[in-house]
């Protein structure tokens, strides 16, 4: 299993997947885990993957090297990215691993990862896709500076060559969602097995935690979709609620988040929480304004499984699938945000109907053991 982070601590969504498709995986298979970092590993992280891997091998890479494969990428063609993430020293520690062991099948998550194997075709191989990364920075193109505008159409263009070149260099394709494999520019896209995201059992634990705050917002807080969601909130939604509050909660908050909350009294920030259950129990609504990006968005599983009745946008829900005014509202405007919102505050009803499904949608069709039992299947049917 090929990872371009090692997968703990669970602060960003490619970690959360790798993570718990890991730990279902090692229930079927002896996986040897290689992973790539900017730092050393904190020991009690590398223990517990530990746990669910049979060898672990964690290959750091320098910045001098980081810069010198993206100046490559920018004269190969190849997407910056890939580029970021490509060690020609990582890449013989693989071609070593293959060729001394016996290895069955080669499980690589994100296309940041194919180019170390795709010329390898003496064993089957599985590419994660996760989500379609070129549509996710297309549609961040129209929020950048002007000067960054150019390195981000360029990297979209990239992406989707590169994303449509790859998919004929591995037996099987996995991706997150209906909607992202739509957005896969092959022929043959439909070929891309649907896995989706799962939870962790915990969140269906009842949680004693009192209320604080009317919204919550939890996410990694240096993601641009993150950010941008902020920005939704404060500057259009948070206006029409002027005794509300806010709690947001999330690794690595960026400057713009920071600058926000220290400027709004209606906002919380707290950063990192060891339990982030209890900061999506402390909130009334979770608010998820989600404008760009791609994938699926976790926080919404984990929001509807603890009980918490949620808002987003058509760009979030479609590749989850829920229910609209049943199991969640959706709004694409202030004034739809603005009548989701009074309809929860001021219908209580409304407001058990939606938690009751939510959380029963999760349960129904988000557990881990049971969206990674496709991707076993996958594997075990791909001999050669």
């Amino acid at each position: 299993m090929l990872v371009s982070r090692f997968p703990y601590p669970l602060e960003k969504g490619d970690k959360l997947r790798a993570f718990h498709q890991l730990k279902e995986l090692s229930k079927h298979f002896d996986v040897t885990l290689f992973a790539l970092t900017n730092h050393e590993v904190a020991s009690e992280h590398y223990q517990i993957v530990k746990e669910h891997c049979s060898e672990i091998i964690v290959h750091q890479q320098s910045l001098l090297q980081k810069g010198w494969n993206i100046f490559r990428s920018a004269l190969n063609g190849n997407p910056y990215q890939v580029g970021y993430f490509y060690s020609s020293k990582g890449q013989n520690k693989i071609k070593q691993l293959l060729k001394e062991d016996s290895f069955n099948h080669v499980y690589c998550q994100l296309i940041r990862m194919s180019e170390y194997v795709k010329h390898e075709h003496t064993i089957p191989k599985t590419i994660d896709y996760q989500d379609a990364f070129s549509a996710g920075i297309q549609r961040r193109v129209s929020k950048q500076p002007f000067h960054k505008k150019w390195i981000f159409k360029s990297e979209a263009k990239r992406l989707k060559r590169y994303e449509s070149l790859m998919f004929d260099f591995f037996e099987n394709r996995t991706i997150i969602s209906k909607q992202d494999r739509q957005l896969i520019m092959h022929p043959n896209s439909q070929e891309i097995v649907c896995i989706p995201n799962g939870i962790d059992e915990s969140f269906f634990e009842e949680l004693k935690q009192e209320k604080t705050h009317d919204f919550v917002f939890v996410g990694n807080m240096s993601y641009a979709p993150n950010v941008e969601a902020i920005v939704y909130i404060s500057e259009k939604i948070l206006p029409m609620f002027p005794e509300k509050t806010l709690l947001i909660s999330g690794s690595s908050p960026s400057k713009k988040v920071k600058s926000i909350a220290a400027e709004n009294s209606q906002i919380e920030l707290t950063g990192w929480v060891d339990d982030i259950r209890s900061s999506y129990a402390a909130g009334k609504i979770f608010l998820a304004p989600m404008m760009i990006g791609t994938g699926m968005q976790n926080k919404l599983l984990e929001a509807m499984a603890i009980g918490v009745p949620c808002i987003t946008t058509p760009l979030a829900n479609n590749p989850i699938g829920t229910k609209e005014n049943s199991e969640i509202l959706v709004a694409s405007t202030p004034e739809e945000f603005k009548s989701a919102i009074e309809t929860l505050f001021q219908d209580s009803i409304k407001y058990a109907e939606i938690q009751g499904n939510a959380r029963a949608f999760v349960e129904q069709n988000h557990h881990w053991s049971e969206t990674t039992k496709r991707l076993v299947e996958l594997i075990n049917s791909t001999k050669y």
